[in-house]
């Protein structure tokens, strides 16, 4: 198998009353939950071109978060600032907000204390090289048409908040396995 790691589960799904949060591990006084909180690509006219939030928040909320966070980084100059910055009124204590900016668009993550700044911003550039691989010079329209693959290449990073895989060759290569077993019109014996 390609991926270095493989996400497997044989409990049963825990049930819980309707409209009840997931519980949260805690260990101590510090409670464990998804460690990216949110990742938005927006273009320069703030147009969001990707949105994923890994914890619940309301649609009016979500749009509240995405245009207070692109006003905050696109009125940042890319030669002056780094790609950090904090909004405590908009996530409270210890969240970061870390960002590139590539061409027309603004790649965003939202990140609590425990990820490290750096290996985020790592990850945004594992992001952006898998999808300039696989869309060949990845544009602002590609995000558009090829939502779907947009998504699976996403899931293929970071799943419920939880970085999964951080090697782009690994990435690309199981991208191309899925490719290849769409091709063949796989129809699973049928």
């Amino acid at each position: 198998s390609s991926h270095a790691f493989r996400l497997k589960c044989s409990a049963p799904p825990v049930e819980r009353p309707r409209g009840q949060a997931p519980a949260r591990l805690t260990r101590g006084s510090r409670s464990w939950g998804p460690m990216i909180k949110s990742i938005m690509v927006v273009n320069n006219q703030g147009k969001p071109r990707l949105l994923r939030f890994y914890y619940d928040v309301p649609v009016d909320r979500q749009k509240h978060i995405l245009n207070s966070v692109y006003r905050l980084v696109s009125t940042r100059v890319d030669d002056n600032c780094c790609c950090f910055a904090e909004d405590e009124t908009l996530f409270g204590d210890g969240v970061k907000i870390i960002y590139r900016h590539f061409a027309t668009l603004y790649f965003v993550f939202v990140a609590d204390s425990a990820e490290s700044e750096l290996g985020v911003l790592d990850l945004i550039q594992v992001f952006v090289q898998v999808l300039d691989s696989c869309f060949e010079n990845v544009c602002e329209l590609d995000l558009i048409y090829h939502f779907d693959r947009v998504n699976y290449i996403l899931d293929e990073l970071v799943m419920a908040g939880m970085v999964l895989e951080t090697n782009a060759d690994l990435i690309v290569q199981s991208i191309k396995e899925t490719k290849k077993v769409e091709q063949e019109g796989s129809t699973f014996g049928f």
